[in-house]
């Protein structure tokens, strides 16, 4: 199955800001990733191309990294799952930045059922959850992309 899954979110900082939040990526002052809420991505040689690592059952690779700006990496695990998520940092307007993730890959076999049933809304719930801890940075009102009954019901299985 052809998987095309994009997030994206206006963050009203510069670019210059935002882009400074990338290098904590999975470092213990990790200032984007939901740690309270979801397994911690770990990378075995931290933030540099063929550095490999992951989160929870999901498994990849640094593919490519372009500093401040672009994270490829390129999935190891599950079995079945074919390409690559990335993470962008883009100047949207002087005083604002777009952030993006993006999930470019074929499902075959029984990934595909691990996608289409579970992985893609705890994927999504993730996504947002980081993408609001990125945004939290920036204000005293702390937001929270709340979680749907799907998302409850996995997170709850999956204990």
């Amino acid at each position: 199955m052809k998987v095309v899954n994009i997030h994206k979110r206006i963050i009203n900082q510069p670019k210059r800001e935002v882009s400074g939040l990338l290098e904590t990526l999975s470092t213990k002052n990790d200032k984007i990733w939901p740690v309270a809420y979801w397994p911690r991505m770990k990378l075995d040689n931290g933030l540099k191309t063929k550095s490999k690592g992951g989160h929870g059952i999901i498994g990849y690779v640094v593919e490519d990294y372009i500093f401040n700006e672009l994270i490829v990496f390129k999935f190891s695990k599950p079995k079945g799952f074919h390409g690559i998520h990335k993470f962008e940092i883009i100047e949207n307007t002087d005083s604002t930045t777009k952030v993006m993730h993006s999930i470019i890959m074929n499902t075959k076999g029984r990934a595909t059922l691990q996608w289409f049933f579970v992985l893609q809304w705890l994927h999504n719930a993730l996504i947002e959850n980081a993408f609001d801890a990125i945004e939290n940075n920036y204000t005293n009102a702390k937001v929270f992309t709340k979680w749907n009954l799907w998302v409850k019901f996995w997170r709850f299985i999956l204990k």
